[in-house]
């Protein structure tokens, strides 16, 4: 295990400097027998994409499943992230510069691709820097400026080479390159070395005995310079404590093995080629599988239909992987993700779970931006319906805790705006329900209006009997009549005949029918003792109408 039996120690920083974003990006990995470091810039403007992280990722994640130390397949690894950056370009070109090291913990491989930067100390002095792909550099090659301008040089940032160059991208990769115990490297982006020269950086490692304290001297001195613009700047600083140091005999013992190698490759030679054969054959048919799913679920896109379109993206995604084709992989993996996110949001659609939905669509929403393979316009669609069902079973739920609260009135008026809304958006399932939450609610508002009614008639109507009491029978009539209009009205036909009863007793108090042979009131005054006279024809009266 080299990792175990050698000691690397890593810092960093990275900062914004006087901007906003910062689109520098530095990560590291250290495994059993590998161990990578990469630093990146990104040179475009797109606010959503972060080409310098992308590319970082994408040559970390190829070191991870395929760690090594062949110059060809780390020269590989930084055109897989520079195809990729050109593969994601939807809104703007992305470009980055870079700066890496692969190590065994032994020896180093470096690759620049751009203006980032590494610094090698050795035994206090400067061993080497790395040769950046700007015009400054070239012209500094070709002697036409001294090596030392090209750190202020107006032509630094004229690039002739960076990961998402349109065409003839070249990185610089280096030959191996031993190590020492001792040996200090540093990372860095344009923003640090173009305001740290070498002679301040070897001074701060000089006086350094960790790397964290190199970082924190390298921001310093830059900042201290108090220009008024300070660009994104990132330093990543490896000290090389010990070396792995490998067994001498190990050479010897690689040679014998070569060579029965080589001897037995010479007596099953023709079986190896057959063998070799079949498996380019099996290969080229993964590949010819994998582009048509992947053009099937390209179909399936555009016609809607995205569970088929989830499945041949998976199927493709999953050849990708067989072959270890790592562009494909994530290429296809991007178009599957972005499918799942569909896929996902119409499952809860349909489960009425509009909230999950939406967040599902807008993140597919964020994904597509700049994307001619999928249908934005529909997603916008899906993003604005769920909005609208969203907003809809919230005043459904408005109109729910109203009603619990006996706001009848309020309540019928929230679900009447979510049924008309329902409506517009075709809703129909939606509507359906607020359409009998409606019905419950005005049968609410009835039966209580109904009972304020019926409460009105009784109180008319024990002011027509306290009348009638009183013998005020006109008004007791009004009353009644009144009454009887009230019952009429909310259907209570026992009372409606009841008052009826009520308003003919009170009428035949209010005009009595004379008894037969009975002395009219009107002529009794003129009879002596006509107050009596009087009295005994109400008697008479009154026991005749008993």
């Amino acid at each position: 295990m080299r990792k175990d039996n050698s000691e690397f120690k890593t810092a960093f920083l990275s900062e914004a400097g006087t901007f906003i974003n910062n689109k520098d990006y530095f990560a590291f990995i250290e495994l059993d027998d590998i161990a990578c470091w990469v630093v990146a810039h990104g040179l475009d403007s797109d606010r959503e994409v972060e080409s310098a992280e992308m590319a970082v990722r994408s040559i970390l994640g190829n070191i991870m499943n395929n760690p090594t130390m062949s110059r060809m397949k780390i020269k590989k690894y930084v055109q897989e992230a520079h195809k990729l950056l050109q593969e994601e370009s939807h809104r703007v070109r992305l470009k980055a510069s870079l700066a890496l090291i692969v190590t065994n913990y032994t020896k180093m491989i470096w690759a620049v691709a751009g203006n980032a930067k590494l610094y090698h100390f050795r035994n206090g002095r400067l061993n080497f820097k790395s040769k950046d792909q700007s015009l400054a550099q070239l012209m500094a090659d070709e002697e036409e400026i001294p090596e030392s301008q090209i750190e202020e040089h107006e032509e630094r940032h004229n690039l002739l080479n960076y990961l998402g160059k349109p065409y003839d991208f070249k990185p610089i990769v280096s030959k191996k390159y031993p190590l020492t115990d001792g040996d200090v490297m540093v990372l860095s982006t344009p923003g640090l070395w173009e305001g740290v020269n070498s002679v301040e950086m070897l001074d701060t490692i000089q006086e350094a005995k960790e790397p964290e304290e190199v970082v924190d001297t390298l921001e310093d001195v830059l900042l201290s310079k108090q220009k008024p613009i300070v660009n994104n700047y990132t330093a990543a600083t490896i000290f090389v404590n010990k070396t792995y140091k490998e067994d001498p005999k190990k050479k010897i013992r690689i040679i014998k093995r070569i060579i029965v190698a080589l001897v037995i490759f010479a007596l099953i030679g023709g079986g190896a080629i057959v063998y070799q054969v079949r498996a380019a054959a099996k290969k080229a048919e993964s590949v010819a599988s994998m582009i048509e799913q992947e053009k099937n679920g390209d179909v399936f896109v555009q016609d809607g239909d995205y569970p088929k379109a989830l499945k041949e993206y998976s199927d493709a995604r999953n050849a990708a992987v067989r072959i270890k084709d790592l562009v494909h992989m994530k290429l296809i993996g991007k178009k599957y993700r972005i499918t799942q996110l569909i896929v996902d949001g119409d499952t809860a659609f349909k489960d009425g779970d509009y909230t999950k939905a939406l967040s599902k669509y807008e993140k597919a929403q964020k994904e597509v931006q700049g994307r001619k393979d999928f249908n934005a316009k529909e997603l916008d669609e899906k993003v604005n319906k769920s909005k609208s069902l969203i907003q809809i079973s919230n005043w459904m739920k408005e109109g729910d805790i109203k009603f619990e609260k006996q706001d009848y009135a309020g309540a019928k008026s929230t679900y009447e705006k979510a049924r008309k809304a329902a409506t517009a958006a075709s809703f129909t399932s939606g509507e359906e329900k607020i359409k009998a939450k409606l019905d419950e609610t005005e049968e609410k508002m009835s039966s209580i209006e109904k009972e304020k009614r019926q409460l009105d008639g009784e109180k008319l109507e024990k002011k027509g009997d306290k009348s009638y009491a009183s013998q005020d029978f006109k008004k007791a009539i009004e009353s009644y009549a009144t009454a009887q209009e009230v019952y009429q009205e909310i259907g209570m036909l026992e009372k409606v005949l009841s008052m009826e009863r009520k308003i003919t007793k009170a009428e035949e108090k209010l005009n009595p029918v004379p008894k037969e042979g009975a002395v009219p009131e009107a002529d009794s005054g003129a009879q002596p003792n006509g107050s009596v006279a009087s009295g005994n024809t109400e008697q008479a009266a009154e026991k005749g109408g008993k």
